[in-house]
């Protein structure tokens, strides 16, 4: 599988220099789905940019998506719309947000209800005991809901660059097993 055939879905506010996103797009050419509005989110919008690189890329390869936070509503937002789920053929979910937590319900207000249907290609969520973004139960209730492999990462915060995590070799296998599916 070609690396520009795994798309990195950062979450709100991008992911900085030191993500390990950002990290395995500089080590392995890995290409990052790049949204209008960072800073305010609205969840048609990034389907749309989504629907337009999956429909833009290259037809002939399947693709692997590697969400992060907000990315990960993203991949369940788009899989419960687009008709076009069949260019996918995994997910690597990553910390992902929960937009109906109250903290953060005033700035993602177009991100709820959070869709609760199984994705139709396979996918693996990682989530941490301690993320402040979504407890590890409801990061749980997302992973069952969606049909993706558990695991937790401990106590590891929102597993991005405040987490040290550096390259993530940990993450790079999960997705690495999930290339091997397709």
């Amino acid at each position: 599988m070609n690396s520009r055939c795994v798309l990195l879905l950062p979450g709100w506010k991008d992911s900085g220099p030191l993500h390990w996103q950002s990290r395995w797009e500089a080590a392995h050419g890995y290409q990052r789905v790049e949204q209008h509005d960072w800073l305010r989110p609205l969840r048609g919008d990034w389907i749309s940019r989504l629907e337009d690189v999956l429909l833009t890329g290259r037809q002939d390869e399947p693709v692997v998506l590697a969400a992060h936070s907000l990315g990960c509503q993203l991949v369940a937002a788009w899989a419960s719309h687009s008709k076009n789920t069949h260019r996918v053929k995994a997910a690597l979910l990553v910390a992902p947000g929960d937009p109906e937590r109250e903290a953060l319900r005033p700035v993602l207000t177009s991100w709820s209800p959070v869709p609760m249907q199984r994705l139709p290609f396979a996918s693996v969520l990682i989530g941490s005991e301690n993320d402040p973004y979504c407890s590890a139960e409801r990061a749980r209730q997302f992973a069952d809901a969606w049909g993706a492999g558990w695991v937790n990462a401990g106590l590891q915060g929102h597993l991005n660059a405040d987490s040290q995590l550096g390259d993530w070799a940990e993450g790079h296998a999960q997705l690495h097993k999930l290339r091997a599916q397709v």
